[in-house]
């Protein structure tokens, strides 16, 4: 009975993060199924309070950069050892553990997602390399425990690894939305971090920074018809939103502008993608 009850209060806690700082994000999650929407809201919650580490909070709370790479390295700590052991102290972590250990989520991909959180106190300017490297850590390896999730969550068996296919379009997702959340925020990220993800130096370079994106969400629409059924329109939504984020950036007359899409906007997105799905099951 204890043992369920905290379960239930950490899975509690860490779907209260995404309601708290996501509306993008959350819109797509309440399109998945229940089979697998706690999982993957738990997932984004580690995510986050790891980002707000490194990005926000522990600064505004007065932790100079030393400070906040022992909390990092603290909180990577606790995550493998809970993996490891099923329980931790913090609710969020704890939470994250019970999905890692369910769905096969491992420390390969945990430790490349702490690597580049650790890479924001450590470097600032990015070529081509260490690009490529910090949006596999942020970025790609957050699709990859995403995609197990809706491979293993609420399987009475072990966990498997999910399917190459599957693994090359999550991996290009999650790229393309970090690459579009680095030209949205590239104002943000000089001004108030100091950081330059991309080197975009002039027009030719965003235009191929877009270029880039376009591929790879057009690589991921490929694989999101061999999804399981009831991740199918949430991802379909994710996809769809930042592919108008993309297009809206290429529009910009202000290359340093903050583009967003408007709430209506993104129903309607929500809404064609559940659309979209029952439609394709309807017809099988």
């Amino acid at each position: 009975m204890t043992a369920s009850l905290y379960d239930d209060t950490a899975r509690a806690a860490a779907a209260s993060v995404i309601r708290a700082y996501s509306t993008s994000f959350g819109l797509a999650t309440r399109l998945l199924g229940p089979r697998v929407r706690g999982d993957v809201r738990t997932v984004y919650a580690l995510v986050r309070v790891a980002d707000e580490i490194v990005d926000g909070a522990a600064e505004e709370a007065g932790l100079a950069a030393p400070a906040q790479r022992t909390a990092l390295d603290a909180l990577e700590i606790e995550t493998l050892d809970a993996m490891a052991s099923g329980f931790s102290a913090n609710l969020v972590v704890h939470a994250f553990a019970l999905v890692a250990r369910a769905c096969g989520i491992g420390p390969d991909l945990v430790t490349p997602f702490f690597a580049s959180m650790r890479t924001d106190l450590e470097r600032t300017d990015h070529d081509d390399a260490s690009h490529d490297t910090y949006v596999y850590g942020s970025a790609e390896v957050v699709g990859l425990m995403c995609l197990q999730v809706f491979v293993n969550a609420g399987r009475p068996d072990a966990p498997i690894a999910a399917p190459a296919e599957l693994v090359g379009g999550a991996r290009r997702l999650g790229a393309a939305f970090q690459d579009v959340n680095f030209l949205r925020d590239v104002a943000d990220d000089a001004g108030r971090l100091g950081r330059d993800y991309l080197g975009v130096d002039g027009a030719a370079d965003r235009v191929a920074v877009l270029d880039r994106i376009d591929a790879d969400l057009a690589a991921a629409a490929m694989t999101i018809p061999r999804l399981p059924a009831d991740c199918r329109a949430a991802v379909w939504a994710a996809h769809d939103l930042f592919a108008s984020l993309a297009m809206r950036l290429r529009a910009c007359d202000e290359p340093n502008g903050r583009v967003r899409v408007p709430d209506a906007a993104k129903a309607a997105i929500a809404l064609r993608a559940a659309v979209r799905v029952a439609v394709e099951r309807r017809a099988r």
